[in-house]
């Protein structure tokens, strides 16, 4: 089976760092792009970020540009987002998801996700 597994959320205070971590089994991440995305309570999901396959190719949301940073180890199958300066508006869970094809944000092509890692930001 295919399965995608997010880790490393929890509770930050403002201005704190997280580095979510999607393991990949079952699969190979070398031919897909990897997208991060989040959902706050009563929001819409939201793209975060998008890595190419070969990761030469990266994409942030606009309010995350210079605080987060993703990458990717296909060795170990697994995609990071290390993200700094967290501020409140940053709390949502957080999914990856993989496509066959390059970076999109839109969620209905991405037919591979995680089941979500919870990111909470508060003093």
């Amino acid at each position: 089976q295919l399965q995608l597994v997010e880790s490393g959320g929890g509770l930050v205070q403002p201005g704190g760092s997280l580095r979510l971590s999607c393991a990949a089994s079952g699969f190979s991440l070398d031919y897909y792009a990897i997208g991060w995305f989040r959902q706050a309570p009563g929001e819409e999901r939201e793209a975060v970020s998008c890595i190419s396959r070969s990761g030469g190719s990266t994409n942030y949301a606009d309010s995350m540009k210079g605080r987060f940073t993703i990458s990717r180890d296909n060795a170990k199958n697994t995609i990071y987002l290390q993200m700094d300066s967290l501020k409140p508006e940053d709390t949502a869970i957080y999914y990856c998801a993989a496509r066959l094809s390059s970076c999109s944000d839109y969620i209905a092509g991405y037919p591979y996700w995680g089941q979500g890692t919870q990111v909470t930001v508060t003093s």
